[in-house]
């Protein structure tokens, strides 16, 4: 087996290599003048099991031109298999067409993937589920609950916690966090009236005197985030926290959480934190590399990925 760094998230690249006992290979991923990417592997990895550790998080277009451009070069060097480790996919939010004469970007990607070479996609918390079957390659999506759960039942009290989604279409990923935690669940009905924004309308469910815990896959612009906790407090919620997948942040997001009434925003590091999140007061990032090195030495020995979530 060997582990193939870009330069989207090396720290937890380099988290997934110690967790495994497996060095990262040498590979020059870096710019030409002009901003080309050029790849170098420079190691044989000829017949190896090559594992491409690569988040295509801001910015997107250059992560996932360094993942395929990895991937041919380890195709021209007579791979084995090749598997795209992605903990955080870009596109995923693309998944449908919401108008007419719009793409479904997140299919676009990845065909784009498999035609450069990758044999196997391992991912994790993808947006909809339905972008698995996006892929004509086996697609393993992982996910970031168990670990959430974990760190959930070492810091909160137990006995007042309140899953909450922070809108209808994410019930499922609530629901299946406050089964593992043993919490009883609340939903926010919202309405967005323009993208990037959304106006609370109501708490489905008895927040009163609760420690409440948002759950969701991805936190962007933190409106959603911040509007809802500022509902549930209204509604008589006792404190509010926010586990979230993946912090992608953008814009003034972390100076919009900084700023808010929520007592913690708990993210992993499947998108590497900026120096904002590192030093944001109300800020916790939590690390999925022994998550994700389990699944990729599993795939490596053909063990089930499945049950690590039974």
């Amino acid at each position: 087996m060997k582990l193939v760094a870009g330069n989207s998230n090396r720290p937890l690249a380099e988290a997934i290599s110690a967790y495994l006992n497996v060095p990262l290979a040498k590979a020059q991923v870096r710019r030409f003048a002009d901003m080309e990417v050029f790849v170098e592997i420079q190691e044989n990895v000829r017949g190896e099991d090559v594992f491409i550790l690569q988040s295509t998080s801001f910015p997107t277009n250059d992560h996932l031109m360094e993942l395929l451009i990895i991937s041919d070069a380890l195709r021209r060097a007579s791979a084995r298999r090749i598997t795209a480790v992605i903990p955080y996919f870009g596109y995923a939010r693309q998944d449908r067409k919401p108008a007419a004469r719009t793409p479904i970007s997140a299919k676009l990607v990845a065909n784009i993937i498999a035609h450069a070479g990758v044999d196997r996609v391992l991912t994790l918390d993808l947006h909809a589920g339905q972008i698995q079957g996006f892929f004509d390659i086996p697609t393993d999506n992982l996910f970031a609950a168990p670990t959430l759960a974990r760190d959930i039942k070492e810091h909160l009290d137990g006995g007042n916690r309140m899953v909450v989604s922070p809108d209808v279409g994410g019930v499922v990923r609530a629901r299946a966090l406050a089964k593992r935690i043993d919490a009883p669940l609340a939903i926010v009905d919202k309405r967005r009236e323009r993208p990037g924004e959304s106006e609370v309308m109501n708490i489905i469910g008895d927040v009163s005197g609760r420690s409440c815990i948002l759950v969701d896959d991805i936190v962007d612009s933190g409106g959603t985030l911040v509007n809802a906790a500022d509902a549930l407090l209204a509604n008589g919620a006792k404190e509010v926290y926010a586990y979230i997948t993946h912090g992608v942040l953008s814009g003034g997001a972390v100076a919009r959480i900084a700023g808010s009434r929520l007592k913690e925003l708990v993210i992993t590091d499947s998108i590497m934190p900026t120096e904002a999140v590192k030093v944001a007061h109300n800020i916790r990032v939590i690390s999925i590399a022994s998550l994700m090195g389990e699944a990729i030495g599993r795939t490596a020995t053909e063990s089930s990925v499945s049950s690590l979530f039974d």
